[in-house]
């Protein structure tokens, strides 16, 4: 897999470039976990187990999207595709993103040259004679959104982890008859939300808090077809 050249996107010198639609396959094949925001728990719950992980480092909690049960592992890409109905938003900014200043608290654009995506033969330019395409502007602002949602998730699992909401669980799943053992993961505990005073209760509600939790726990269920998908390779 090529390394990533990230440089920041200038128009002069990216004049003639072009993003083909589509995701980063080369990258994901090896991905097993991928970071998910709050504001889309509710659409990666129908195809993904989603579970947190912790920083070991900083104690800091990351939601993430579970798509194998190993390290290295994406049981969502066969034959160089795809196969599941949704695609995490980490996953759809590439080969865009942004970095923040050192200094200041705004953002720069910056672009992976060695993408497969980045070309200047065919996809959606960035820029026409010298200003931003319509192309660039929209995915733009979808790169200001991601880091906003980035922000209230942190928020959100930073209170769940004040309330020790979290607890470390394993995950067992059958492949073949074979008992197999998920660790390391943190999922919401729904014992601990059941037990929560009317005042917690409603403090979750106020902060809009309910329904991504919710979201959280009915997609443990996609276990199953983590399992499913392992036992079919």
């Amino acid at each position: 897999m090529a390394e990533q050249q990230v440089q920041p996107l200038q128009a002069q010198k990216h004049a003639n470039i072009k993003i083909k639609n589509g995701i980063n396959i080369e990258f994901l094949k090896s991905q097993h976990i991928v970071p998910v925001v709050a504001h889309e728990f509710a659409r990666a719950a129908n195809e993904f187990p989603l579970a947190f992980v912790k920083n070991n480092e900083n104690g800091q909690f990351q939601a993430v999207a579970l798509f194998g049960l190993e390290p290295g592992e994406n049981l969502f890409v066969a034959e160089d595709k795809w196969t599941a109905g949704y695609v995490p938003m980490a996953l759809t900014r590439y080969p865009l993103g942004l970095v923040k200043h050192p200094e200041e608290d705004s953002f720069g654009v910056v672009i992976d040259e060695a993408s497969s995506l980045v070309n200047e033969e065919e996809g959606n330019a960035l820029f026409e004679n010298g200003a931003e395409t319509e192309y660039l502007t929209r995915r733009k602002e979808g790169l200001v959104s991601y880091v906003e949602f980035g922000r209230v998730t942190e928020a959100f699992t930073a209170y769940l982890a004040e309330k020790e909401l979290l607890s470390q669980q394993t995950l067992t799943v059958e492949i073949n008859g074979e008992k197999r053992d998920i660790n390391g993961i943190y999922l919401i505990d729904e014992r601990k939300i059941a037990e929560l005073s009317d005042a917690d209760f409603l403090e979750l509600r106020k902060r809009g808090y309910l329904a991504p939790i919710y979201a959280f726990l009915t997609s443990t269920h996609q276990v199953a077809r983590l399992a499913r998908l392992k036992a079919q390779k």
